[in-house]
Formats: structure tokens, C-alpha cells, sequence
């Protein structure tokens, strides 16, 4: 099976196009760019390079949410056009189970900025959920990785709150790991859940837009 996968869900665009398993070609680009000026000239640019037709592909798989709303919308919308018009499979991956680094032990905590010091977090062990991904003030996600009683790891957008995690659990020396969007990892994600409806797909935007 030949997959596209792509994530334009925050600042980074990133796109993987795969044969099963194996990665064929990947780009990530984290610099501020309009995705919907960049996504179809990058699809355009890896599957050149790969001397590619949109027909070789099988199934889209794209990064579903959470994440920027004006990102998950390009993103769906271009999944969705490319889906249907090629008459291929869809499938939505989470942003935050994408953000997950593999063989990391314990609880992983992907976060992603959804400003006014709120965040996007999802709650995984060994790749599971183990509870479900919210939208929730910061000072909550640091209550709940306080009360836990084994390793904890934050990834994702870390960056802007890195001193209020370390401030908050001092003792616990919460390793911290910066990680971008990864569509390879959205797609080999994409490659083992069933094909959804087209007509049905929509973003996980976890909160209302203001």
C-alpha cells in the first residue's frame, strides 16, 4: 500500500509519503509559512522526486487534530479533495499521538500550545491512551503528572512552558523533549486503523472556536 501522509495541524508542515512500512520520502518544514500556500507544492515536490503519480497512491492519511484551526482545516479539507477525487481510502490520526517519541517508558504527555498558558494534551502509555486527549489549563495537565505514580515525560510544543513544568515538579525531574510533527509516524499510525467515511470526516478541534 502506497500512503500520503501529512500534519499542517500547528506552525511545522510535515509530509511522508510511504510503501507499507517503509519511508519513501519525508519533509518537515517549522518556519511560519501559510500551509495553504505550501501543502499542494510540497505534495507536488515529494512525489516528483519520487517519480510518482497521485493514482500509485492508495490511502491518505492525515493529522486530524487537535491543533490550530485554520491548520486542521487545510489539512482535511486537502485530504478530503485528494481522497475522494482519487476515489482512495482516508484515515485521521491524532496530532498528539503523532507528537509521541517510541520506546519512551512510563506516562507520556504530548502538548500542544493552545494559548492563554491552555494546552492540548493527551495521556499515553506504550502508544495506549490512557485517558482522554483535552483541551485543559497548564496548572491541570501539571496536577495530573504530579499525581502520577511512575515516569512522566513531556513532548511536543515543551518550549513555552518549560520552566512551569520544572517549577511545578521540582523533585520529580520531568524530563522534557521538544518534538516536531511527524508525518511518518502519522502515517505508519494510518497504515493499521480502517478507512473512515469521506462524506463524515471532520477535524477534532477539542474546543470551541473563540
Amino acid at each position: 500500500m502506497k500512503l500520503l501522509a501529512f500534519d499542517t495541524s500547528n506552525q511545522a508542515l510535515s509530509l511522508a509519503i510511504l510503501e507499507d512500512e517503509h519511508l519513501l520520502a519525508q519533509t518537515t518544514l517549522n518556519i511560519k509559512k501559510n500551509h495553504s500556500i505550501t501543502l499542494m507544492p510540497a505534495i507536488d515536490f515529494l512525489m516528483n522526486s519520487l517519480d510518482m503519480k497521485p493514482t500509485d497512491l492508495d490511502r491518505i492519511a492525515v493529522a486530524q487534530g487537535p491543533g490550530s484551526y485554520t491548520g486542521l482545516r487545510i489539512a482535511v479539507a486537502t485530504a478530503k479533495t485528494l481522497a475522494h477525487t482519487l476515489k482512495i481510502e482516508l484515515v485521521g490520526v491524532s496530532s498528539l499521538l503523532a507528537l509521541v517519541p517510541e520506546q519512551v517508558e512510563g506516562l507520556v504527555i504530548p502538548i500542544v500550545d493552545a494559548r492563554r498558558n491552555n494546552v492540548y494534551a493527551g495521556f499515553y502509555q506504550s502508544g495506549q491512551a490512557v485517558r482522554p486527549e483535552a483541551h485543559l489549563p497548564l496548572a491541570e495537565v501539571l496536577e495530573i503528572a504530579g499525581a502520577a505514580d511512575q515516569p512522566v515525560t513531556f513532548v511536543g510544543e515543551t518550549a513555552a512552558f518549560a520552566e512551569q513544568i520544572e517549577a511545578a515538579l521540582p523533585q520529580a525531574a520531568i524530563p522534557i523533549q521538544p518534538t516536531l510533527p511527524d508525518a511518518a509516524t502519522i502515517g505508519r499510525l494510518g497504515l493499521e486503523l480502517p478507512a473512515q467515511s469521506i462524506h463524515d470526516f471532520v477535524p477534532n478541534y477539542l474546543k470551541r472556536v473563540e
